[in-house]
């Protein structure tokens, strides 16, 4: 997951739900109106990629699960002090775990997601978003602490065999007795199976990775306090839907407890090894591989500044009208005026071969378009259709913009008796460019610094700081792992965000 801030609506399902067909539309617009949650910050990346330079030719199956694993999460993060200080940590939790023999190796991913993953094979996979989230050597090793877990206690192959046994089962029923209602009960059953397995996996790997760090001479207590910054982290991003993600988490189908109850029971488990403080934490020699560590988004799978929108690896962007505020999801570009009276949604949608872009407007959207409303134009020398919609509470601009084989689709919405609107649309289809390296260059991703605080300075002049994050309070406390009423302490590092 990853830090991303979704307009609190869009145009209710009676609109937009109901009129966009594509896959992509359907999926952004249901979480926008069921509970927006945090996508992982990379637009279209159901596009093609190709295998950053970085990651040489495969020549084994393992060698190529890996290189596909690096490619969909853009790429190996070039950092060698952080990377340095993960092997580091690596290489002191090993001796301390049930397989002091195993061999582990750890790529640095260029994502924003606060993510880390294991392969049974030893290879261990880390976001820079992760890393920015953790707040000291103890937090950080935690967290490879639990993915090591996963490995030692041999998960991914004990869950293979549960979900091969299911499926034989399942097959057995409905193959050989002909009972596909007794399957189909077979199957949920087996899926309730699978996904208490998994819960219990995860708290299993807590738990280990709190005894590992314990014998590695971390602090134990580690492990509970970045599960509880995650958890703050991920309400943050989420706003509003982040108690529908904890109450989601209970779901009989969920494969991870909720983060609450990781915590307290990764908080039990340090108790019994020492009290608070006890262990390594190195906080400052921590935060002192982060400084200059990328923030965010990366313009080469989707990102916004400002106004302005690109995408490098697929070479387009656009430009927001004056006072609209873009935010980059997983599936799609999300924007809306300060009054939210005026949104827009920008997304890759799927055509078929030799398909017109009119037709493509109307395969993707089902209410009432007005065929008089359908022209073809020109942006930026780019081939364009667009069309008009209107409903009872909200109007409807679209275009259709074909660009390097793929077709991106504009929806700009509005209250009915708008008339500013139909300018403002025109000016962003207007906007609408293949983007060049130099656009890609000069739009870097804000990156974190590491600064001390100076006497006097309290919560909100740190976050004043911030010119990567709008000066944001809450963002500033959560990144730096603080509670509402904790305080700056005068000549201790801190993390901002800087442009």
């Amino acid at each position: 997951m990853s830090f991303v801030m979704l307009p609190k609506s869009f145009p209710s399902g009676d609109a937009l739900a109901r009129a966009c067909k594509s896959c992509a539309a359907i999926a952004i617009l249901a979480s926008l109106l069921g509970g927006c949650i945090a996508g992982s910050g990379d637009l279209l990346r159901s596009a093609p990629a190709t295998t950053p330079p970085a990651v040489t030719a495969p020549n084994n199956a393992a060698e190529r699960e890996h290189a596909q694993l690096v490619s969909a999460f853009g790429g190996e993060y070039r950092a060698p002090a952080a990377r340095a200080y993960l092997e580091r940590v690596v290489s002191e939790l090993t001796p301390a775990t049930d397989r002091p023999d195993e061999r582990f190796s750890v790529t640095l991913l260029d994502s924003p997601a606060v993510n880390a993953f294991a392969l049974p094979n030893g290879r261990l996979y880390v976001t820079r978003g992760l890393l920015a989230l953790a707040n000291d050597s103890a937090e950080l090793a935690a967290v490879m602490a639990h993915e090591i877990a996963h490995v030692t206690l041999r998960h991914a192959a004990t869950r293979s065999e549960l979900e091969m046994r299911s499926a034989l089962v399942t097959r057995v029923v409905a193959d050989v007795l002909r009972d596909r209602r007794a399957a189909e009960m077979v199957r949920d059953t087996t899926r309730m199976d699978i996904a208490r397995f998994s819960r219990e996996q995860e708290i299993e790997a807590d738990l280990t990775a709190v005894a590992t760090l314990a014998r590695a001479g971390y602090d134990p207590y580690g492990a509970a306090r970045f599960l509880r910054n995650l958890d703050r982290w991920v309400g943050l991003a989420t706003g509003a839907a982040g108690a529908r993600v904890q109450r989601a988490a209970y779901d009989m189908f969920a494969t991870h407890p909720a983060t609450a109850q990781r915590v307290e029971a990764a908080r039990i488990a340090a108790r019994g090894f020492s009290g608070p403080g006890v262990g390594a934490a190195d906080r400052d020699g921590y935060l002192a591989v982060l400084d200059g560590v990328a923030f965010g988004d990366n313009s080469s799978d989707g990102m916004v500044r400002g106004r302005e929108y690109v995408h490098g690896r697929l070479r387009i962007g656009f430009t927001a009208p004056q006072g609209f505020r873009l935010d980059n999801s997983s599936r799609a570009v999300l924007g809306s005026s300060s009054d939210e009276a005026r949104r827009l949604l920008f997304d890759l949608v799927e055509g078929t071969d030799g398909q017109s872009l009119t037709d493509v407007l109307q395969a993707t959207w089902t209410d009432d378009m007005r065929a008089e409303s359908l022209a073809l134009t020109n942006v930026n020398g780019l081939e364009a259709a667009t069309a008009a919609s209107r409903g009872r509470e909200w109007h409807f601009r679209l275009a259709a913009v074909r660009h390097d084989g793929r077709v991106y689709r504009l929806i700009f919405a509005f209250r009915p008796r708008d008339a500013g609107a139909e300018r403002l649309f025109q000016e962003t289809l207007s906007s609408i460019r293949p983007i060049t390296a130099s656009d890609v260059a000069r739009l870097q991703p804000p990156r974190l610094r590491i600064v001390r605080a100076a006497p006097g300075e309290d919560v909100a002049a740190m976050a004043r700081r911030m010119t990567g994050a709008g000066g944001s309070v809450e963002i500033f406390r959560v990144l730096n792992g603080l509670d509402a009423g904790d305080r700056i302490e005068p000549g201790r590092a801190y993390k901002i965000i800087v442009d």
